[in-house]
């Protein structure tokens, strides 16, 4: 692959993205060309353009992977923009990316390099059958660009009298492991769509700020004319805080644009960088900002939208939008935490929480696949360490003020080590390919393999450092770690759970002696986690919501203490007024497990709530993306004070999995949606709900209303597909493909 180039780079200021540039002479007339392909890659990211027109859509090229082992290479077809004449020009912006980023957080500054350079081949086909090879070698040219300084942290600052020209710079060859370069397996990002400022105001201390409407990724578009030299400064965050810019979320990270004009007419968008951001401050604009001379560019990685809900209650429909959008801005390339401070890394307890919920949304299948491949790369390489806590696992390249600090953290953790296991479950249910399955099967046998020495005598995962029920509400804001849940009962929970499906696993893809191994872990698992930690009468060790949760979603319960944990997780969430008590580890099961066991309107009531915390608190504070936080936004209106603040953060929202499957009721009865399980489930305080998802086989639809004579249900199955309808009285009926209206009398809980 790319077996005639070499990686170029050309040397400048550090901050600055620098031009390379070839003119091509055909070898033969144009009316010859039958076909012409680029492949590229970089340390770094790239726009190529062909005589000024991209070569494609996508931005942020080649996206960040885990670059010392899997640096992938896109193709182009670029045929259409071969003009009529004998020859044309190949330019390439390229800038720092991922690659130099100065990544991290607490000064870590990490780096894969401190030089970034560009690889690629133009291949041009010919009728008769010959083909021309542009590689990139030292005969390309260089200059440098009107960018001056390009960080995915800080910011763009272009100079837009520099267009157009530039100081010429040697090109020089840099080296890089030819071995790492793989076809490109996950999807391109690309601009998605464009939201014009919904207001602009004099903020108390005489700033101009803008506000789009909605929290998101991308970056602004914006229209000057000025005097050349006049500079443009503009800030993005999330929220606003004393009615001004509320910047201190971001840390270190500065999120600062800043465009200079040309005295003509200019247009500004940032190529190498993105922000999170609702609200804009912009400085030094002359004349009257207005509406018509800025836009906000949505940027994320392609993902077709697959699932829907909406209800008789706003608020749970813009709770359900929130999801979606955190998805949206955290699905950039990498399943990120967050996309706006000084991190933006791809966490592994965040998208372990939240893979159902993203599978059902978004047609995540690519995305979560190629991000899974760099898993099991930098588990493989990380030896006992188990899986990264954050992949890419660009933390190791860190260079910490105080690498004590986070010695601790050295070692597998649940939840965050179980993405190993979860996220392809989540993608088995949700797509039912068997051989990408197979594929990330390496990597659930990694992580299984580094938590069995941490195992006690007494088969409990009870030792080593755990992020536990991260981000539990009663915990402090400085020790998001402190949660009530017991760390060992939810690691052991979670082990059981990642045993068991990967027995299922290689069952499936015919490793039965691992399956055998894994089965006698899971019993084994199961047995302990029951002796040691589950008491008469089904209570569990910590007597928290989350323990109760993960024991009844994960099947660690035989059906009498399954119920009776049932009634005490009730109990729980009654005492606490419904206000929700659970992180990380039990949000995404607590809803589940008291419908599961009879207490839907416990369900119901712990959903609707709408005082801090809950999961409809932000909505009533305006939120249009997930918090990190319960309280990112405090009653009072101010930031909540700990270190960790992002008001983009997709985990806490993983209750729309219950609201698309137990709510609206679509489920796969079989991998894949090959056969369909319909339970809508009525609760009080909704009288409809609507659910929709465009599986692998077809569309599925699932509506309840409530009418005088109970529930009425009306489904939509796709055409080769057989849906069991449980109906909310009890009863089941099987239906096959097309409309069916069913009725049911009051439900039965």
């Amino acid at each position: 692959m790319l077996d005639n180039a070499t990686m170029i780079t050309a040397g400048t200021d550090r901050a600055a993205a620098v031009v390379l540039h070839r003119t091509v002479a055909l070898d033969a007339p144009r009316s010859q060309v039958t076909a012409a392909r680029l492949r590229a890659t970089a340390h770094g990211i790239y726009e190529a353009r062909i005589d000024g027109r991209p070569v494609s859509d996508s931005v942020l090229d080649p996206g960040w992977t885990a670059y010392e082992w899997r640096l992938e290479v896109q193709t182009y077809d670029v045929t259409h923009l071969l003009g009529n004449d004998s020859t044309f020009d190949i330019e390439v912006l390229l800038g720092n990316g991922w690659w130099r980023g100065d990544l991290g957080f607490e000064g870590a500054n990490a780096n894969y390099g401190e030089e970034i350079g560009f690889i690629g081949e133009l291949e041009i086909t010919f009728a008769d059958g010959h083909t021309q090879s542009v590689p990139t070698d030292t005969s390309w040219s260089a200059r440098t660009s009107e960018i001056l300084e390009n960080s995915l942290y800080n910011g763009e600052r272009i100079d837009a009298r520099l267009r157009g020209t530039g100081t010429p710079l040697a090109v020089r060859e840099t080296a890089f492991d030819r071995a790492t370069l793989v076809a490109q397996t996950g999807p391109r990002a690309t601009r998605q769509e464009v939201l014009r400022p919904q207001r602009i105001w004099t903020s108390p201390r005489g700033r101009t700020l803008v506000d789009f409407g909605q929290n998101l990724v991308g970056r602004l578009r914006l229209r000057a004319t000025g005097p050349a030299g006049t500079e443009i400064v503009v800030r993005h965050a999330e929220v606003l805080e004393d009615d001004e810019l509320g910047t201190r979320p971001l840390r270190a990270a500065k999120a600062t644009d800043t465009f200079v004009l040309s005295g003509g007419d200019d247009e500004f968008e940032p190529a190498l960088t993105f922000h999170g951001f609702r609200y804009a401050e912009v400085t030094g604009y002359p004349g009257q900002l207005t509406e018509d001379a800025l836009e906000a560019v949505v940027i994320h990685s392609d993902m077709a939208r697959t699932g829907t809900f909406t209800c008789s209650n706003d608020l749970v429909n813009r709770l359900v939008e929130n999801s979606v959008w955190s998805q949206k801005g955290n699905f950039l390339h990498v399943p990120t935490d967050c996309p706006q401070r000084d991190e933006r890394l791809g966490w592994t307890g965040d998208i372990a929480a939240y893979a159902a919920t993203a599978s059902f949304q978004f047609d995540t299948a690519d995305f979560l696949h190629r991000w899974l491949l760099d898993l099991a790369a930098e588990t493989r390489h990380a030896g006992p360490g188990g899986v990264p806590h954050v992949v890419p696992d660009v933390l190791k390249h860190g260079n910490f003020p105080d690498p004590a600090l986070f010695e601790k953290w050295n070692g597998p953790t649940a939840i965050w080590g179980d993405a190993a296991v979860w996220v392809p479950q989540a993608l088995w249910e949700a797509y039912g390919d068997r051989e990408r399955l197979a594929a990330h099967y390496p990597g659930m046998v990694l992580h299984l393999e580094s938590v069995l020495p941490l195992l006690s005598e007494n088969g409990l995962w009870d030792k080593g450092f755990q992020f536990g029920d991260w981000l539990d509400p009663d915990a402090s804001p400085h020790e998001p770690w402190a949660a009530k849940a017991d760390a060992g009962v939810v690691a052991t929970a979670c082990l059981y759970r990642s045993a068991s499906f990967a027995a299922e696993t290689a069952r499936l893809i015919g490793e039965d002696a691992d399956a055998a191994r894994w089965e006698e872990l899971a019993r084994r698992t199961k047995e302990a986690f029951r002796q040691h930690y589950v008491a008469d009468g089904g209570r569990i060790r910590s007597d928290c919501a989350t323990v109760y949760a993960l024991a009844i979603c994960f099947g660690l319960l035989d059906d009498a203490t399954r119920a009776a944990a049932g009634r005490r997780l009730a109990e729980v969430v009654r005492d606490r007024d419904y206000r929700v008590t659970t992180g990380f580890a039990g949000t995404p099961f607590v809803t589940w497990a008291l419908s599961e066991t009879g207490h839907v309107d416990d369900a119901y009531r712990l959903l609707l709530e709408t005082e801090c915390p809950s999961w409809l608190y932000p909505v009533t504070k305006g939120a249009t993306t997930i918090w990190e936080r319960w309280d990112s936004m405090l009653p009072d209106g101010r930031i909540n004070p700990g270190e960790m603040t992002s008001f983009n953060h997709y985990a806490l929202g993983a209750v729309a999995d219950w609201l698309y499957k137990a709510v609206a009721g679509i489920r796969p009865a079989a991998p894949g949606y090959a056969r369909l399980r319909i339970a809508p489930t009525p609760g009080p305080g909704l009288d409809w709900a609507s659910g929709t998802l465009r599986t692998p086989h077809g569309r599925v639809e699932s509506h309840w209303r409530r009418t005088e004579s109970g529930i009425e249900v009306r489904v939509v199955v796709p055409p080769g597909v057989e849906a069991d309808v449980l109906l909310p009285d009890g009863s089941t009926t099987t239906v096959t493909d097309g409309e069916h209206v069913l009725r049911s009398p009051a439900a039965s809980h």
